[in-house]
C-alpha cells in the first residue's frame, strides 16, 4: 500500500513524447494491477523490455503435497532447511494452499550477474531473519538487514545481492495483493493514529542505476507452478525513471508499535499485512497486561476458521518451550492449542517480554511439503502431556 512515488527523469506529462538525447523515444511501460483498474507505476526504459532472444522450456517447481494429514499441531525446526549456493536454488516451499505459500530459503549467495528473478503469480513478503544486502530491481534499491520485511509486487524483474553466506528467509507468496490492514486506513488510504506504523516507517527504492547493456540476459519467470527461463537481448534495468504507486518497499518487524492492554489481547493486534483468505502479523517486544489480576500467557483457543503458523525469530517465549530460532508451529483449524503445562502460572506476574515472531493466519488448511517432514519435530504433537 505505499502513495505516490517517483525516482529518476519522467515526462511531464504520461503517454507523451519522452525523448532521449539522441532525440529517439525512450520506451514506456505501463506495469499494472488488475488490468488497468488498480495500482499502477510508469517506466521509461532506454530500450524496449519486450525483445527477447529465445524462451526455454518450462521446469515444473510446483509444491507437492506429502501428507493428507491436515489435523495435527507441528513444529519444524526452520534452520535445518538444507542451505542453497543461490537465492533460486535455496527456496524451499514448507507449507501451502491455493492462497499462500510459506517457503523457507538459507541462500549463501544471490543470483549471478546475467540472472534475474520474476514472480508472476503472487506478491512476495520476503522476511530478513538473518543476513545483509540489497534487493536490486527496476524501480532501483533496497538495502535490507534483520528484521525487514520486504514487499515485493508480482511481477517485479528483480535480482537480490548477499553481503555474505549466512542468510535466512521466511518467505510468504500472496496469490492476492499484500495490504494493510483497512481498519488501519482513512477512506482516502492514509494510515490513521492507531495503526501500529506509518508511512514515515515505509522504505522506497533508492539508487536508481540506469544500466545500459545488450547481451543475453536470464528472466527466471514464475508462472502456474512452472518456472520459465526467457532470455532477452537488453539489461532489464535500463530505466531513466519511473512514477506510480505499485512498487517494492521495506517495512522492518522493529517499527511495528504493539498494542497493549489490561488483559491480554488477542492476534489481531499484532496484524501487519491483509490479504485474500490470510493475514500476517507481527510479535515484537512489549509490555504484559497490566490488570492486577491478568494473565500475561495467551488462553487456550480454538482455531475453527483458520490455521495458525508461527515463525519464532528472538527472544523468550512464555507460552511455549524448547523454543529456538527459526521455528515453526502450525496449529490447525478444527482443533485448540494453546500454552505448554506450566507457563500460565509461570507468566503471572511478568511484566514484559522480548519476543519477535511473524505468524500468518490462513482460512483454508495448508498442505506440507517433503521439505517440510524432513524438518519436523515429530513429538510436537504431544508436547501439553504433563
Amino acid at each position: 500500500m505505499p502513495h505516490y512515488y517517483s525516482l529518476g527523469n519522467i515526462p511531464s506529462k504520461r503517454h507523451t513524447q519522452f525523448r532521449k538525447p539522441d532525440g529517439t523515444l525512450y520506451s514506456e511501460q505501463l506495469f499494472s494491477t488488475e488490468g488497468f483498474s488498480s495500482n499502477s507505476s510508469l517506466l521509461y526504459h532506454l530500450h524496449p523490455p519486450t525483445i527477447i532472444l529465445k524462451a526455454e522450456e518450462p521446469v515444473n517447481v510446483a509444491p507437492v503435497t506429502a501428507s493428507p494429514n491436515i489435523l495435527k499441531h507441528r513444529s519444524f525446526k526452520g534452520f535445518k532447511i538444507q542451505a542453497g549456493k543461490s537465492y533460486l536454488e535455496s527456496r524451499k516451499t514448507v507449507l501451502f494452499n491455493n492462497d499462500v505459500h510459506i517457503t523457507l530459503a538459507g541462500p549463501k549467495k544471490g543470483l549471478p550477474e546475467h540472472v534475474f528473478y520474476k514472480n508472476a503469480d503472487t506478491d512476495e513478503v520476503i522476511f530478513i531473519h538473518k543476513g545483509t544486502g540489497r534487493l536490486k530491481t527496476q524501480y532501483g534499491q533496497l538495502p535490507f538487514g534483520y528484521g525487514d520485511y520486504v514487499v515485493v509486487p508480482r511481477g517485479t524483474i528483480y535480482q537480490i545481492e548477499f553481503d555474505d553466506e549466512n542468510n535466512r528467509l521466511f518467505i510468504v507468496e500472496s496469490f492476492s495483493p499484500i495490504t494493510f490492514p483497512k481498519r488501519y486506513l482513512s477512506k482516502y488510504g492514509q494510515l490513521l493514529e492507531h495503526a501500529p506504523f506509518c508511512e514515515r516507517d515505509l522504505r522506497k527504492p533508492e539508487n536508481l542505476e540506469t544500466i545500459d547493456k545488450k547481451g543475453e540476459f536470464l528472466i527466471q519467470v514464475k508462472k502456474k507452478g512452472y518456472m520459465y527461463p526467457i532470455w532477452y537481448g537488453h539489461h532489464p534495468f535500463d530505466v531513466v525513471g519511473w512514477d506510480g504507486c505499485e512498487y517494492p518497499y521495506i517495512i522492518s518487524i522493529h517499527d511495528f508499535e504493539p498494542i497493549t492492554g489490561r488483559v491480554h489481547q488477542p492476534p489481531p493486534v499484532h496484524q501487519t499485512f491483509d490479504a485474500h483468505n490470510f493475514v500476517i502479523c507481527s510479535f515484537v517486544p512489549r509490555l504484559f497486561d497490566y490488570h492486577p489480576y491478568a494473565i500475561p500467557a495467551p488462553y487456550n483457543h480454538s482455531n475453527i476458521d483458520s490455521d495458525e503458523v508461527l515463525y519464532y525469530v528472538d527472544g523468550d517465549f512464555m507460552s511455549r518451550k524448547h523454543v529456538e530460532q527459526g521455528m515453526i508451529t502450525l496449529h490447525p483449524a478444527g482443533i485448540p492449542h494453546g500454552p505448554h503445562p506450566g507457563t500460565v502460572e509461570k507468566s503471572i506476574g511478568a511484566k514484559e517480554t522480548k519476543e519477535l515472531a511473524v505468524m500468518v493466519d490462513t482460512f483454508h488448511p495448508l498442505q506440507l511439503t517433503k521439505d517440510a517432514v524432513d524438518i519436523e519435530d515429530d513429538a510436537y504433537v504431544y508436547s501439553w502431556m504433563e
